[in-house]
């Protein structure tokens, strides 16, 4: 009998984290949602249980080390593996950061959650990754983090983005000989907090590239996609 398969997912206490859990669960796999703050992390897990979605709370916080290999400590003591690992914890756009007036102190801040987060996380979780007969790594990048198509503005995001983007290809790289394939996807423009209301995608379909790169058992890996498409770096 095949094993249930187990996910993580960071920053899930909301938006197309929160939906990636719902549509993940849905599917039969056991969910470990994350978040850093414990009270809205909890608040999250109660609301999907109310639909009938049976999802686990631990809590998470990317930019603290601890925190993170507490996190994977009770993954691999409550599971003994991990084969989904979802990065999608993340702080805003600074719409007003340009490279000629880029406030370097928030760049860092947001690199801190957006770049340094994932590369943290997935050194700490590898580990319990390899346990797993065949695991995902998909990191919620954006199409403002894709230097094919660079503008100006949002300088700290985007350049959190793009990094991410090269951890994405350096991890498939370095992984290339395990069980573990790593891709990056980029949601769109979706309403959730983040995005605001005037955005032209519902959190189902932010979510619904994620979930396909988390389940899908023919993939690639070091690719960056949007809509269960490859796009351009």
């Amino acid at each position: 009998m095949k094993q249930r398969q187990i996910a993580v997912v960071t920053g899930a206490n909301r938006g197309i984290g929160l939906e990636i859990c719902r549509q993940l669960a849905a599917k039969g796999i056991r969910v470990v949602l994350t978040a850093r703050d414990d009270k809205k992390g909890l608040t999250a897990v109660e609301s999907l249980r109310n639909e009938g979605v049976d999802v686990e709370f631990h809590s998470m916080d990317v930019t603290d080390e601890e925190s993170v290999q507490r996190a994977a400590d009770y993954t691999m003591n409550r599971y003994g593996k991990l084969d989904i690992l979802v990065n999608n914890a993340g702080i805003g756009v600074d719409h007003e950061n340009t490279c000629q007036n880029i406030d370097i102190d928030r760049v860092k801040e947001i690199l801190e959650t957006n770049t340094f987060g994932p590369i943290r996380v997935c050194r700490t979780f590898i580990p319990v990754m390899l346990k797993s007969d065949g695991g995902r790594i998909v990191n919620m990048s954006s199409s403002m983090g894709a230097l094919s198509n660079m503008n100006s503005g949002s300088s700290g995001y985007r350049i959190s983005k793009a990094a991410l983007n090269v951890v994405t290809g350096m991890l498939a790289s370095e992984l290339k000989d395990t069980n573990i394939l790593v891709n990056s996807m980029a949601p769109g423009w979706v309403r959730t907090d983040m995005g605001g209301p005037d955005a032209v995608r519902s959190v189902e379909e932010g979510a619904d590239t994620a979930v396909w790169l988390a389940t899908n058992e023919t993939l690639p890996t070091g690719r960056f996609f949007q809509d269960r498409k490859e796009i351009a770096w």
